[in-house]
């Protein structure tokens, strides 16, 4: 099993558990154009008895799948992962058990490289992964979502990304380049500033997929990891993006609604529970207008970064012209 592991980052995994030794038993994926690896680690004579490794190096040479190979990209994948390593440390104990998360054990960095030793939720009793959900697993998740987006309502992104998302239209200049919707292209910038000067703003995940979101076996309970690019911004952002990477067109038009309808009555909850002093009425009323310029927001992005991704339809088409219409 490849991986190169440096002496320290060896003894700091043990001593999450006053281990005597360590082996690497899986790797559970590759980071996005060779950054590094997720690693699952089994420790002897301690406990846990197993950990996930986040190790990140620089790659020798970038292999980007569409060719976005740029030293943008480059200092936009740095930065992201010190922004997650600030998560973990800092901000990660926010979280409660209605918007779970692994719990970071252990940090180190040495020599340019970084190491998060983090819980393993499959331990935890999240060892499902999803390709794709029933209708209540789809409200487990979106039940995730508006209790992180109310626990962080309203706090100021220290550390984090200032606008969450890896798609916002500041670090995306080279796909705004490439966008050859020419309406869409035009409207980007005021979508991008009503999105972040939105009166009601919290921290959102930032890659909130199916891909980042960790099941218990029965589906009924839900965890999410992945917090490169979390960040200060307009919840609706996670939700239409989530939607989005869960349902195709006709299931988007069809459920749209109903979606919207649970989403907001759990952060109505989340919201009297969390901060009382905040109108669960008004943030609901400024979020379900913004929803549609959140999902045409990441529409613009995706047009320019792959023109033929499948997630470009007939659905968020139709979006996107109404809200360019409104504008």
């Amino acid at each position: 099993m490849t991986h190169d592991l440096n002496p320290r980052f060896k003894n700091t995994i043990c001593s999450v558990s006053g281990a005597s030794a360590m082996e690497v038993t899986e790797i559970i994926q590759e980071l996005w154009s060779g950054y590094g690896q997720i690693l699952r680690i089994r420790l002897e004579g301690g406990f846990p008895s197993t950990v996930i490794a986040k190790h990140v190096r620089m790659p020798t040479t970038e292999n980007h799948p569409h060719d976005w190979n740029s030293n943008l990209s480059h200092q936009r994948k740095l930065k992201s992962y010190q922004i997650e390593t600030a998560w973990y440390r800092h901000w990660s104990r926010l979280s409660g058990s209605d918007c779970r998360i692994p719990e970071l054990l252990a940090f180190d960095q040495h020599d340019g490289e970084i190491i998060l030793i983090l819980e393993d939720l499959n331990a935890a009793g999240y060892p499902a992964r999803f390709t794709s959900l029933s209708g209540i697993q789809l409200k487990n998740c979106l039940d995730w979502l508006a209790h992180f987006h109310a626990t962080h309502m309203g706090a100021k992104p220290g550390e984090l990304w200032e606008t969450g998302t890896y798609w916002h239209l500041a670090t995306r200049s080279e796909e705004l380049k490439a966008l050859d919707d020419l309406p869409l292209k035009n409207a980007a910038s005021a979508i991008d500033s009503i999105l972040n000067n939105a009166r009601y703003q919290t921290i959102v995940h930032g890659d909130a997929k199916l891909a980042n979101f960790c099941f218990s076996e029965s589906g009924d309970q839900v965890a999410a990891v992945d917090f490169q690019y979390v960040g200060g911004g307009c919840g609706m952002k996670d939700l239409a993006y989530f939607i989005g990477s869960c349902l195709n067109e006709s299931a988007c038009a069809q459920q749209e609604s109903e979606l919207l309808d649970h989403y907001f009555a759990t952060l109505r909850n989340g919201l009297t529970s969390k901060h009382p002093n905040i109108d669960p009425a008004a943030v609901e009323a400024e979020w379900r207008a913004l929803f549609p310029l959140a999902w045409t927001d990441f529409h613009r992005f995706i047009k320019g970064w792959n023109p033929s991704h499948r997630k470009i339809n007939s659905y968020s088409e139709r979006i996107a012209r109404e809200v360019i219409a409104a504008l």
